[in-house]
């Protein structure tokens, strides 16, 4: 994941949407969190198509979002890294359509989080419905918040994310 871009513009990346989707969490709280929700913030992992600062970005937005937002330790823990690894799975099909790229966010958050909101949180929901609770949650945050926050980022690219490009 080597880029030409330096040190101190992708740490300052990184801490920008770290810091947005921090924000965006708790304005949105009652509805970024429970069985049924719908993570606005989530719409940002969308970013690591742009840059590959979004994906610790987007880690560490979901570590300090969930620990301010007052989530239980499981969450805090395997809400993160569900973050983490649609990240890189995202980052991973950045060659390849948009709407592929939108999907390890929607299945890696289906899968993990209904265990994190039955047994963190004690829900009483089967786990099969609380993966379409939190599925179609994904959907609207990531396949369609993200898509529109793609379309209006993919305009304004070059000014944005310069030096963005992978070396080979």
């Amino acid at each position: 994941m080597k880029t030409n871009m330096s040190k101190g513009l992708f740490l300052a990346q990184a801490a920008l949407i770290g810091a947005i989707y921090i924000v965006i969490t708790i304005i949105f709280a009652p509805i970024s969190f429970g069985p049924m929700q719908v993570r606005i913030s989530e719409a940002l992992t969308i970013l690591p198509l742009f840059t590959p600062a979004a994906i610790p970005g987007l880690f560490i937005g979901a570590l300090l979002g969930n620990l301010l937002g007052g989530a239980v330790l499981p969450d805090i823990i395997f809400g993160s890294l569900a973050t983490l690894i649609a990240a890189f799975g995202t980052y991973g099909l950045r060659h390849h359509s948009k709407f592929l790229a939108v999907l390890p966010p929607i299945v890696v958050n289906a899968i993990i989080i209904p265990f994190v909101i039955h047994y963190g949180y004690g829900v009483q929901i089967p786990i099969p419905l609380l993966m379409l609770y939190v599925g179609v949650g994904q959907i609207i945050a990531c396949g369609i918040l993200g898509l529109l926050l793609h379309k209006v980022l993919e305009k304004y690219k070059h000014q944005i994310f310069r030096n963005q490009h992978k070396v080979e």
